[in-house]
């Protein structure tokens, strides 16, 4: 594993872990969730930055700046455009609840990424109260008082996005509800993946079932 910088704040680096044979395969980027907060931090995706590289492909698994730790909006969202920057590649972006949220985010806003997997993804800022909620912490206000970062935020308000998108979820999941994904690839044309009885966290669980769904749609998009 590599450490990478792409800036000189702490948070503003990433972790590649390639296979053996060099640096000619496939990226996909890891982004890590908890709702953009300082507490949680991309030891989440360490494990499953380890599993994709033993899987065939490049994994970089990025930190970046988060709320209570010089993040917030844009700041976040710019640092995981810096991070792809950082990587001489096409990449495919693989994230986790805050974490799907980005990668779709780049989705639309990166050239360079050729497609996404949500996990259980942030991908509506307005369709729920308790997302819309969360959203505010991240965007540093409420959609009247900000509406602009709400439409450069919220993957819905960037419709259409000409990417090849996967989306799983899990129905039992009771931090960010299904419905994020289901409206949402009803809306985009995404490949959406409901997983019945799954919740939120057994989507980064290696060892789970749901996450060899995540991992193999990523690399499906990679190849």
């Amino acid at each position: 594993m590599r450490r990478v910088l792409y800036g000189t704040h702490p948070s503003q680096f990433g972790e590649l872990s390639s296979p053996a044979g060099g640096d000619s395969f496939p990226v996909v980027v890891v982004i890590h969730g908890g709702f953009w907060h300082q507490r949680y931090g991309l030891e989440l995706g360490r494990p499953l930055a380890a599993d994709l590289a033993a899987h065939g492909v490049r994994a970089f698994n990025v930190e970046y700046r988060r709320v209570t730790g010089g993040g917030g909006w844009p700041e976040t969202g710019d640092d995981v455009l810096a991070a792809i920057d950082a990587l001489d590649a096409d990449v495919v972006t693989l994230g986790h609840s805050a974490g799907g949220h980005l990668a779709v985010w780049a989705a639309a806003r990166h050239p360079r990424v050729v497609g996404a997997v949500a996990q259980a993804g942030v991908l509506d800022f307005l369709q729920h109260p308790q997302i819309t909620r969360r959203a505010a912490e991240l965007l540093g206000g409420t959609p009247d008082e900000v509406p602009a970062r709400y439409a450069d935020a919220s993957p819905a308000a960037l419709l259409p996005i000409a990417k090849p998108m996967v989306l799983v979820h899990g129905t039992e999941d009771e931090d960010v509800p299904v419905a994020q994904s289901s409206a949402f690839a009803a809306s985009s044309g995404a490949e959406f993946v409901e997983l019945p009885g799954v919740g939120h966290m057994e989507l980064v669980d290696v060892e789970h079932p749901a996450w060899a769904v995540c991992r193999d749609a990523a690399l499906r998009l990679a190849r």
